[in-house]
């Protein structure tokens, strides 16, 4: 009686044979998806995109994006919003460069420092979501909007490029065993979140709020503390995003982080869809993350416009979040 009522009308008359099928596409289309766009574009341009100079270039350009949907993985499987990701990744990044190229700060202070905005604004966005019962949509648009302003003060909207030192870019252009060492942080991270969230009480915990913060209240967790470290921990990722960016470019340009809040949200949702109770995991957001970053790759390889390639991007969030929703329907 309860699965009939909850399961909406789409799939209460299924049988059990479409709803295995379902389920398997819901499981296995992601990985499905990733053999299919190589073996698109590999076809199109083998040339140039079967290579392992490509790969490893797609794997560079989607470490920062991967970073920042990590942090994003864990608010959303508390069941909550960020929409100041873009920003803290502008100001994150900003505020490393101009340290040193204003104030000639050495780079592991700029980066700590990169790194303190970050968690900074976290905090403070979560403090206002969970100790003051504000709506975290409508908080962190306009937290979103503050980050953006501070970030413009700081670079005056110009370009920084001098004054940064060689060991800041290091960061974005040596390599480690044939790879960039980007790939190898965003990699260490990815364990990071991967353990929090599956192999220790907090993640279960977050885990928990986000499926039902009552219940989870009740049985004694910390949901508002749990709730504010997850804010905390996507301000995190996304200052290491900023840092990773603007380590990659040798440069810091204002807004630049506004471009991977889209990616970053359809990474997440997607990679949803590869878990099987339909939970938000680092594993899932890792595949999507490497699928988008396939997609794109493809795409300006096959000289698509610009306009077609944000058309892609919007059609996969908005494909991942229907094939997430239809999982989650059919598991009731």
């Amino acid at each position: 009686m309860t699965t009939v009522e909850t399961r909406g009308p789409a799939l209460a008359g299924s049988t059990p044979a479409l709803s295995r099928v379902i389920g398997i596409l819901q499981r296995y289309a992601l990985p499905i998806a990733i053999l299919l766009a190589v073996a698109l574009f590999g076809s199109l341009r083998p040339d140039a995109f079967l290579t392992w100079r490509n790969a490893t270039a797609v794997l560079t350009l989607a470490a920062p994006m991967l970073v920042a949907a990590l942090g994003l993985t864990v608010v959303l499987a508390m069941g909550e919003i960020d929409l100041s990701l873009g920003s803290a990744i502008g100001l994150g990044g900003a505020l490393a460069v101009c340290a040193m190229s204003f104030f000639g700060t050495p780079w592991p202070v700029a980066i700590v420092l990169g790194l303190a905005a970050g968690a900074a604004a976290g905090l403070l966005t979560g403090a206002m979501v969970v100790r003051l019962g504000a709506n975290s949509l409508i908080i962190t648009l306009g937290m979103a909007s503050v980050l953006t302003g501070v970030e413009f003060l700081m670079t005056d909207q110009r370009t920084i490029y001098t004054g940064i030192a060689q060991g800041y870019i290091a960061l974005g252009q040596s390599e480690v065993l044939g790879l960039n060492l980007q790939v190898w942080i965003a990699g260490l991270i990815a364990i990071c979140v991967h353990a929090l969230l599956w192999h220790t009480e907090w993640g279960r915990g977050m885990y928990a709020a986000g499926e039902n913060p009552e219940a989870a209240i009740l049985a004694g967790l910390p949901v508002s503390a749990l709730r504010i470290a997850g804010f905390v921990i996507a301000g995190l990722g996304a200052a290491i995003a900023g840092i990773l960016l603007t380590a990659q470019t040798a440069s810091a340009f204002s807004n630049a982080g506004q471009a991977f809040l889209l990616p970053a949200y359809a990474a997440a949702f997607l990679g949803s869809t590869a878990s099987s109770d339909g939970r938000f995991t680092a594993f899932g957001t890792v595949l999507a993350v490497f699928f988008i970053g396939i997609v794109q790759t493809g795409l300006t390889m096959v000289q698509l416009s610009t306009g077609a390639i944000s058309l892609v991007q919007g059609a996969l969030l908005i494909g991942a979040v229907l094939l997430s929703r239809l999982g989650r329907k059919e598991r009731r």
